[in-house]
């Protein structure tokens, strides 16, 4: 086994964060960065790709470097929130910040263009998820309709992790998961770009080359050593999306395993044996070649529990201990967790947050369980959705920062009756990149021994949460025509304000 070491770093929603691992998976050290996401509109959501993405990627790999002393560092990997949109000249500048993943909800009309001009059934069926706002095709043509100067300069089309690798290596390359949540352009069972729809969907644009994960790509340039503190000549995978970085990091890899991400949003990765195209979930390419998997994802989660945080003026430790005394069902309140609209299984832009059963004898204690119950049946809902596709989940996994303290993932089994492993290491997807640039670059690595498991969370005995999450799956078709008049109604108060586009 090689001395040297492997350098992951990660560029999250609120966050960025590098670790320096042996080849062994024992971390040396770790380092991070918060940053902010911009909502310069009601539903959209931006990065400075210049002023987050490379600013901390600079300060990452200085540091990380900085600590490896004479250990030589051998390979690197990155990842990022995704998919997203930035477009860039040919030169890789940005031309804007960087529309984000599917908490930006601004191209509702181009989805709806598109799924009628492709055939939505066509769509499911060629790249295995139906268009929504996680799709990358229908922001190019929101960007084309609403900002044509900065279409016509655009040249190539980069994520967090591609441009990243571009900034290092010089090349245009986009891994193949990140490319098969490009809907629609992207062939799921050739493996390929869906050439004729991309020029539809994104007329006179080049698309990137494509690469796995697991595949080295370039190696650091001099330039860019000089700005990094890398070595020059430093091999770079093609990276990936963080939450698949973050779930080959715990293990998941065989069909039936599920990674539950708990963070900003919630994600759940499940490893499937073959597509299985389901119009309420995301089917794309693995981290692996030729591989697959299921995708579900919450647009809100952990950015619930920061919003009561903020709202009622406390710190996190206070309001789990105080919501780990209420009972279950949070003492008669409900809480439909779509305060930024819904991803899956709904798919809709417009659905909003909703709190029922409040009286004046609540707390916040129970607002704050509530939440937690609330995001906990968002997943039973999406487990639930999974195993009508692609088969029942073998073994959950539970990662990412939500899982400290324990309670949010307890009352996340009580609710879907799933025991959840929460692995040695949660540091996240840059762990998991770690991992990949030691495969890229030819490592023997022992992949249980990797980031075996810590314990394990199994559900409460007797625990009843069955009758409130029937409750809950009859309380957003219930207020569903509400909740659509009111997300126009802040449209509309936008666009009042002289705000285009939103």
């Amino acid at each position: 086994m090689s001395q040297g070491l492997l350098l992951g770093i990660d560029i999250g929603t609120a966050s960025s964060k590098g670790v320096l691992v042996t080849g062994r998976g024992k971390v040396v050290v770790r380092a991070s960065r918060d940053h902010a996401t911009a909502t310069p509109h009601p539903g959209w959501f931006e990065h400075d790709a210049e002023g987050v993405w490379w600013a901390d990627f600079l300060a990452l790999a200085r540091e990380l470097a900085g600590a490896a002393g004479d250990r030589a560092i051998e390979g690197l990997a990155v990842s990022g929130i995704g998919p997203v949109l930035l477009p860039a000249d040919g030169a890789g500048r940005p031309l804007r910040p960087a529309i984000l993943y599917g908490v930006d909800t601004r191209a509702g009309v181009e989805i709806a263009d598109l799924a009628r001009e492709l055939g939505a059934d066509a769509i499911l069926r060629r790249g295995g998820t139906p268009l929504s706002s996680q799709a990358v095709g229908p922001k190019l043509r929101w960007l084309a309709r609403h900002e044509p100067a900065v279409y016509e300069r655009t040249a190539m089309l980069l994520m967090a992790s591609s441009y990243l690798v571009h900034r290092l290596t010089g090349r245009y390359v986009l891994d193949h998961h990140s490319a098969s949540q490009c809907d629609p352009m992207y062939d799921q069972e050739k493996f390929d770009w869906a050439h004729d729809w991309a020029s539809v969907v994104a007329p006179g644009l080049t698309l990137p080359e494509l690469a796995w994960p697991t595949e080295v790509v370039g190696t650091v340039t001099a330039a860019a050593a000089r700005e990094t503190g890398l070595p020059s000549g430093l091999p770079v995978t093609a990276g990936t999306v963080d939450a698949w970085a973050e779930a080959t990091s715990v293990g998941v890899r065989e069909p039936g395993d599920v990674m539950v991400m708990y963070g900003t949003t919630m994600f759940l990765v499940q490893v499937i044996s073959a597509p299985r195209p389901h119009p309420a979930l995301w089917t794309t390419s693995g981290v692996y070649p030729g591989t697959w998997s299921l995708a579900a994802g919450m647009a809100t989660s952990g950015a619930i529990t920061d919003w009561l945080r903020r709202l009622v003026g406390a710190d996190f430790a206070t309001l789990v201990a105080e919501a780990a005394e209420v009972p279950a069902g949070s003492r008669g309140l409900l809480l439909l967790p779509y305060f930024a609209g819904e991803r899956t299984p709904i798919f809709d832009p417009s659905a909003r947050g909703v709190i029922a059963g409040l009286t004046l004898g609540h707390g916040r204690a129970e607002l704050y369980r509530a939440a937690l119950e609330g995001i906990a049946y968002g997943v039973r809902h999406n487990l639930e959705t999974m195993r009508e596709s692609g088969g029942p989940a073998k073994r959950l996994v539970a990662v990412g920062g939500g899982t400290q303290g324990g309670l949010w993932t307890r009352i996340v089994s009580d609710v879907t009756g799933a025991e959840q492993v929460v692995p040695t290491e949660t540091v996240g997807a840059c762990f998991g990149d770690a991992l990949l640039a030691a495969t890229a670059i030819g490592l023997d690595v022992d992949q249980e021994a990797w980031n075996p498991p810590d314990h394990v969370v199994r559900p409460t005995e007797g625990a009843r949460y069955d009758d409130f999450y029937r409750r809950y799956r009859e309380l957003y078709p219930a207020t569903a025509d509400v909740a659509h008049f009111l997300a126009e109604e802040q449209h509309a108060a936008d666009r009042g304000s002289g705000v285009e586009g939103s």
